[in-house]
């Protein structure tokens, strides 16, 4: 187990100005950009009627997530630029820091699988008749992820932290080793796979009908296309989320595995700690551009905020999906 006092006196390790500085700018600079994509879609989801339906407050809900992500990425960067060494020490600052960022992150995976859902019902009640979730369900599931990721990811100011016990975590001090466990492995899982066996139904769903139709004679293009579309988006995300939080999963396994002072560990392992973040922020930008702009609606939206009436046929179609 790791003596955290003990360990702390042995860490040697020497930040070098352009070494900071070509691990914090690019930091800041996505979150920046993902900051204004995300607030982007936050207000076209506001601010248009249109799209006040229950995928769109879905949509809504990942971007306010994840520009809580990029805030609190944005923060932690500022951290590191300012006195690198506290990020291998630990300090109260950087523990408040990690508690609002846990949250945010568990908030766009929860998010993300409610997404997934949702589409998944949206699909079977349009080709089988069967129930949806509505605007009141949706906002109700809304509320419950926001006070499962509150509670979990603040976990560590209630108490579970080690600023002055043993068991800190060599790459994320001052979080326990024990705490990363049971936050990294279950959620890890729960964003690599849930989410890709979900829209691999929704395909199977599609696939079925399609050959249904076909032997009634009733094939229609817009199955293809729906199909495609489908296929499409959930290549993306699988794509996405696993780039984004496998190379972070690997450093926490690497973290718990090996249970070393920071000492032990090369700059390299450091390093490679600050580029899981990047991945996770990059995952923040790249989310309202597949699951929000690749809608076709709120694009169009995005570009004629001005006209409330000018897209209200297509939002209607879409809002029914």
């Amino acid at each position: 187990m790791i003596k955290h006092q003990s360990c702390l006196n042995q860490t040697t390790h020497v930040w070098t100005s352009d070494l900071v500085l070509s691990l914090g700018a690019p930091q800041l600079t996505i979150s920046l950009i993902s900051v204004l994509f995300n607030s982007a879609v936050i207000f076209a989801v506001v601010y248009s009627k249109e799209l006040h339906k229950p995928i769109f407050i879905l949509f809504c809900n990942m971007a306010f997530s994840d520009l809580f992500t990029s805030f609190t990425g944005f923060w932690i960067a500022l951290l590191f630029i300012t006195n690198p060494q506290s990020t291998i020490s630990g300090s109260k600052e950087l523990l408040t820091a990690y508690a609002f960022y846990t949250m945010s992150i568990l908030a766009t995976i929860y998010n993300l699988v409610l997404i997934g859902i949702e589409r998944y019902l949206a699909v079977a009640e349009c080709l089988r008749r069967r129930w949806r979730l509505g605007r009141n369900q949706i906002l109700g599931m809304v509320l419950g992820v926001w006070g499962l990721s509150f509670f979990l990811g603040f976990l560590p100011l209630m108490g579970w932290n080690c600023l002055d016990r043993d068991n800190a975590s060599a790459l994320y001090s001052p979080l326990c080793i024990d705490y990363l466990i049971f936050i990294t492995i279950p959620h890890c899982a729960v964003v690599l796979v849930l989410p890709f066996f979900t829209y691999c139904n929704i395909i199977g769903f599609l696939r079925k009908h399609k050959m249904a139709m076909g032997a009634l004679g009733q094939t229609h293009a817009t199955y293809r296309l729906a199909e495609i579309q489908v296929a499409r988006t959930s290549i993306f995300i699988w794509l996405l989320s696993l780039l984004s939080y496998t190379p972070f999963f690997a450093g926490v396994v690497l973290d718990i595995t090996t249970q070393q002072c920071p000492n032990n560990f090369s700059m390299d392992v450091y390093v490679f700690r600050n580029l899981t973040a990047i991945m996770i922020t990059m995952n923040s930008l790249g989310n309202p551009i597949i699951y929000t702009l690749k809608v076709k609606t709120l694009w169009h939206r995005l570009r004629f905020l001005k006209s409330p009436s000018s897209n209200r046929i297509e939002v209607q179609a879409i809002g029914k999906m």
